[in-house]
């Protein structure tokens, strides 16, 4: 088994200090811009992704990147970190302390670390391939509930809902068979939380690489299951996810599908 400590040690102290610009400029009044009729990306988003750049780069400068604001320095390289500087950047901006930094790592399209950092609350979640999920230092695991009717699960919605109505549907169904459904705002501490054993089940359509890529990570190893819809092993550069406690899934995927 490869260890890939170092990744998951450099990434955790990126993911404290972009956190940590984070909390200072949440409090502050910050310049807003618009991506879409509702998506938005602030001054913040920029200056955290352009610092946790420069950090994994100078860190490993052959290594590849991939961001949500535009950054792709993709070269073929064996390593590619994926990240989001800012999940929750609609939280954030309406001044919700629910979002993250979420950094992922992949080697040759395998997802093999991912960190998660709230830092609101200061918790710091992680993992490796084959080395288990921990926050802020304990072991995670995933719930035990057996069955959809009593568990709480999480989704999201995408930001051109308006046009295309997408997830309506599966939310109509699934919250008349599960206990509860929540929406949060952070696809990647949504996944942290199916980890935690807090939500059993978490799906989303169109979702980007870097929602996922450390969330997924998170869950494997916590002993959780993440697929698409169509219940193939997860990839991130598919915007379907359906992640659970592994009990729950098939269900779950069942009423994902119905038409």
């Amino acid at each position: 088994m490869e260890n890939y400590r170092d990744f998951v040690k450099t990434a955790q102290e990126v993911a404290l200090e972009s956190g940590a610009l984070l909390k200072a400029n949440y409090f502050k009044m910050n310049e807003i811009q618009f991506k879409g009729e509702i998506n938005l990306v602030t001054e913040t988003d920029l200056a955290s992704q352009s610092l946790i750049h420069d950090r994994l780069a100078a860190a490993f400068p052959d290594h590849d990147f991939l961001a949500e604001e535009g950054l792709q320095d993709l070269r073929g390289a064996e390593f590619r970190w994926v990240f989001d500087p800012l999940d929750g950047t609609t939280n954030f901006a309406h001044k919700l302390p629910v979002f993250c930094v979420s950094i992922g790592l992949e080697r040759r399209g395998e997802l093999i670390c991912g960190v998660v950092f709230n830092p609101m609350n200061g918790e710091l979640f992680s993992a490796a391939a084959g080395g288990g999920a921990f926050l802020n230092g304990a072991p995670l695991r995933v719930s035990s509930i057996p069955d959809l009717g009593k568990s709480l699960v999480a989704t999201g919605f995408s930001y051109d809902i308006r046009e295309t109505h997408c997830n309506i549907a599966q939310h109509e169904r699934v919250i008349l068979r599960a206990q509860g459904v929540r929406r949060c705002g952070s696809a990647a501490l949504d996944l942290c939380s199916v980890a935690a054993g807090r939500f059993d089940g978490f799906w989303e359509l169109k979702l980007s690489p870097w929602d996922t890529a450390a969330g997924a990570v998170v869950v494997r190893e916590a002993g959780g299951r993440i697929t698409d819809f169509l219940n193939c092993p997860v990839n991130i550069y598919h915007p379907e996810v359906c992640a659970s406690n592994g009990l729950i899934h098939d269900e779950l995927l069942g009423i994902l599908t119905q038409t």
